[in-house]
């Protein structure tokens, strides 16, 4: 089916373009902070009914949360994709104009800056953890439909009857929508998963519960649609003609979030009553 005709430019001031993947990022941010502050504020959830910082504080971290995935996803992305042109081309990692982000990155960034802010409050940066996961689905959902706006990170070819006709492929083939699937799995589904885990069994009780469910919730789909999503072009398949860069970074956030669920587990329950 062809590409819907959605500009990738939200709306223009003078010689300045907004583009829909700058406002999934912020939107992201303030939809994920509006939850944390909804999720921070019922201290019933949490373990000994205490979250990892007042509720109050959620807008103070938001500001670092932006920063840090900023930072982090530019970072992870020089590092783990395109490396020797950034070797080579040293002022180039802060244009950030043509693109090029890690989520994995953005992940690792978010993580560093939630332990560390959490910390300052003399919380527990395991819950703040747990935090991240119940709310990182929200920035992941709009991020990956502003790819598909951008009509960027698309799949291999396929006959399937959804398949889509994307503007910027020069073979103009109908390819998996991977974008959207990513946005299902990793964004709409996971976040579902989660709010049972969280409001149906109080899974927040359990420091790094929910973290360890969110990382392996996550990796498994990344893990999985990476087999139908096209590789970076400067990397290709980097191991027996199939296995990609997304895959292997996901590997260390699966074995993460096993090691979460399994040490939560073994925790004893707040036994708080619903």
């Amino acid at each position: 089916m062809p590409f819907p005709d959605i500009d990738p430019i939200a709306f223009a001031i003078g010689p300045f373009a907004i583009r829909w993947y700058a406002l999934a990022y912020l939107l992201g941010v303030l939809l994920g902070a509006a939850y944390g502050y909804l999720l921070l504020r019922n201290e019933r959830l949490w373990h000994r009914g205490a979250p990892p910082f007042p509720a109050k504080d959620i807008w103070d971290f938001a500001f670092w949360a932006m920063l840090s995935i900023v930072i982090g996803g530019r970072v992870g992305y020089v590092l783990f994709y395109n490396l020797p042109y950034y070797l080579q081309n040293p002022l180039e990692i802060i244009n950030t104009l043509d693109g090029g982000m890690s989520y994995h990155g953005g992940m690792l960034g978010l993580m560093l800056a939630a332990i560390l802010f959490t910390l300052s409050k003399k919380g527990n940066w395991l819950s703040s953890l747990d935090l991240l996961g119940a709310v990182a689905t929200i920035g992941i959902f709009l991020g990956r439909v502003a790819n598909y706006i951008n009509a960027e990170l698309y799949g291999a070819p396929t006959d399937l009857p959804w398949g889509v006709v994307f503007p910027t492929d020069p073979l103009q083939v109908a390819r998996h929508p991977s974008q959207l699937y990513e946005a299902v799995l990793e964004g709409l589904l996971l976040f579902l998963v989660i709010r049972l885990a969280t409001h149906v069994f109080y899974a927040l009780r359990q420091p790094g519960l929910v973290a360890g469910i969110f990382a392996i919730g996550y990796a498994l789909s990344r893990i999985l649609v990476e087999f139908v999503r096209l590789p970076d072009v400067q990397l290709g398949y980097l191991y027996l003609g199939w296995v990609t860069m997304g895959q292997i970074l996901s590997l260390p956030i699966l074995l993460g979030g096993i090691v979460l669920v399994a040490y939560a587990l073994t925790r004893p329950v707040n036994q708080l009553r619903p």
